[in-house]
């Protein structure tokens, strides 16, 4: 099954995931102090609900065995997944004022759809590059 899940960082300062996609009775989404903590527990919330469903039916479906999920982020959750990219050169590398692009990390100020843009454009590139690389 395949699930798309929201990873967003809430104003508590804590991040969460969600999405649709239920297993039986049990709604699907994590919790945490960070983007690893909140995935870890999604983890968690899938096992259980698959063992669950188990004792309820006796098997588990074909399509309920292998649950794949893409995780889309807002701009906060993004960075602190890969907290390894230096955001000022990473500012740099995309054409967007340094101290406006650690706003948006902190969340002190929100991307408009073209600033999202080109961070979006410039991330695909260093995947791009990334992936391109032979040592």
């Amino acid at each position: 099954m395949k699930v798309e899940a929201i990873v967003e960082r809430t104003d508590n300062g804590y991040y969460s995931i969600a999405c649709d996609a239920q297993i039986g009775n049990f709604c699907l989404g994590g919790y945490g102090n960070s983007v690893d903590e909140a995935k870890a527990d999604m983890a968690a919330i899938v096992k259980e609900a698959q063992e669950e469903y188990v004792k309820e039916h006796g098997s588990l479906p074909k399509n309920l065995q292998e649950i794949k999920i893409e995780y889309k982020y807002d701009l906060q959750s993004f960075f602190n997944y890969f907290e390894w990219i230096n955001i000022s050169k990473f500012a740099k590398f995309a054409g967007i004022n340094e101290s406006k692009m650690r706003q948006y990390k902190i969340g002190a100020a929100y991307a408009g759809e073209k600033t999202k843009e080109k961070i979006l454009v410039a991330i695909q590139k260093m995947s791009a590059d990334l992936a391109a690389v032979s040592l």
